[in-house]
């Protein structure tokens, strides 16, 4: 179009510049003034018609050109779809969006930082039956053994010595050393020098007088402080002595030693927390608290020796089988995690279980809601995997700190129900249950 306009503009200079003349000519001719201005006013007029439509033509294509320019270019139009696309997942995250009742019943929003999928982990005391913060359950434990004392002093005394007791290998010899006592006296009987212990022997001030709960366990099963002489020193000395009316009852002091060696430390149990939801579009989003990442002091001096193992073995080459043992070393630091299962008619599942747990503690734990409990069922992983091995931790199998899990019924009993004509239950869940369904949140 350029050259198309440079060459009207060289024709009109051409016209206007009058006759040509010879380059060999020394003069040229004068042209009369009016011929001038008449060949002026001849190339003055408008362009012809097919001129114009020509100029029309290329004006128009130029302007294509450019608003072809103007066009984005692929990267452009990619970042536009996913700034569209993430002013959409905004927008959906403030306005719940409406679905089938076939897949949900109901949409939960999405949750913000300050909403948690879980309120926290939660214990339950075996003495009270209380619902405990992990904050709350030693101090509340301890209280409990100690009015536990009003009820059955024996066996508080040996949850004492197994509880308040931190030091594991001081609390076998301890009892060890104490059990062997008893046994003496059970043997024999009748040699006063084993019903007596005296408490400045160096043993017995090594092994048990440190021992909380110890006193009390001498004293419940009928042992009693007296001063008695010595031989060979003018002082007398407290020993525990035990009463003469239990002689009678040895066989009641062997059941007590046995209970003292078989005591373990009181603890409180994880509570499941359970909880059933609607269905929900949300259920693999998890936003977990605090509480399922807290490290004890013991576990954060672990996590630094493996973090230091970490670094120099970064600086080495390695193997496949390395890289997913330290995948799974890198599991094992959460010590709780939440699981939810999607049941068949949409409902979800959620229970708070030990990192460590088995799958069998969830497939107990499913199985312990279902209305009919007898029938067989699987659960499926992530990615639609069968997790079949039910002694494999959670940690193992990929399933901390959250996971969610698909229930599905056994599809060879699934078959035979039906060949039989019957028709399976509507609800998955005991009605017991249903009653405490929530919103997913």
């Amino acid at each position: 179009m350029k050259k198309f306009l440079q060459g009207i503009k060289s024709d009109m200079k051409f016209k206007t510049a009058g006759p040509g003349h010879k380059l060999t000519e020394e003069t040229r001719e004068k042209v009369p003034n009016e011929k001038i201005r008449k060949e002026t006013q001849r190339s003055s007029k408008a362009p012809s018609e097919g001129a114009q439509m020509a100029a029309t033509a290329a004006l128009a294509r130029i302007e294509l050109k450019q608003a072809k320019a103007k066009l984005p270019t692929s990267q452009e139009m990619i970042r536009t779809k996913v700034k569209r696309e993430l002013e959409a997942e905004a927008a959906a995250a403030v306005k719940p969006r409406t679905s089938s009742t076939e897949e949900c019943q109901e949409i939960a929003l999405q949750p913000d930082n300050s909403v948690f999928s879980v309120s926290g982990v939660y214990f339950t005391c075996p003495l009270t039956g209380a619902t405990l913060r992990k904050n709350q359950r030693d101090a509340h434990i301890k209280e409990a053994i100690l009015l536990y004392f009003s009820e059955d002093p024996i066996s508080a005394s040996i949850m004492k010595i197994h509880t308040f007791n931190k030091d594991i290998e001081k609390v076998k010899l301890g009892t060890e050393t104490v059990a062997k006592y008893l046994e003496n006296i059970h043997k024999h009987p009748e040699e006063e020098k084993y019903r007596r212990i005296r408490l400045s022997n160096r043993i017995f001030q090594e092994r048990i007088s440190s021992l909380e709960g110890a006193p009390e366990f001498f004293q419940a099963i009928g042992f009693e402080k007296k001063m008695l002489p010595v031989s060979g020193q003018e002082n007398e000395e407290e020993f525990y002595v035990l009463k003469e009316e239990l002689l009678g009852k040895l066989d009641d002091l062997e059941q007590y030693r046995e209970n003292l060696l078989s005591g373990e430390p009181v603890k409180a149990m994880l509570d499941r927390n359970m909880q059933i939801f609607q269905p929900s579009i949300r259920a693999s989003q998890f936003e977990l608290p605090e509480d399922f990442y807290s490290l004890s002091t013991k576990e954060l001096e672990r996590e630094q020796k493996l973090r230091a193992e970490a670094t120099e073995r970064n600086s080495m080459l390695r193997t496949k089988a390395m890289r997913e043992k330290e995948e799974k070393r890198e599991m094992r630091k959460y010590n709780y995690t939440l699981l939810r299962v999607r049941l068949p008619d949409g409902l979800i599942l959620q229970g708070t279980f030990y990192a460590r747990e088995k799958m069998s503690a969830l497939m107990e734990f499913v199985r312990s809601t279902l209305e009919n409990d007898w029938m067989p069922f699987e659960l499926l992983g992530p990615g639609g995997l069968k997790l079949e091995d039910e002694n494999t931790p959670f940690n193992e199998c990929g399933l901390v700190p959250a996971a969610l899990l698909t229930f599905q019924w056994d599809t060879g009993v699934i078959k035979d129900i039906e060949a039989a004509g019957a028709q399976s239950n509507v609800n998955v869940l005991k009605p017991e249950h249903l009653a405490h369904i929530q919103t997913l949140s």
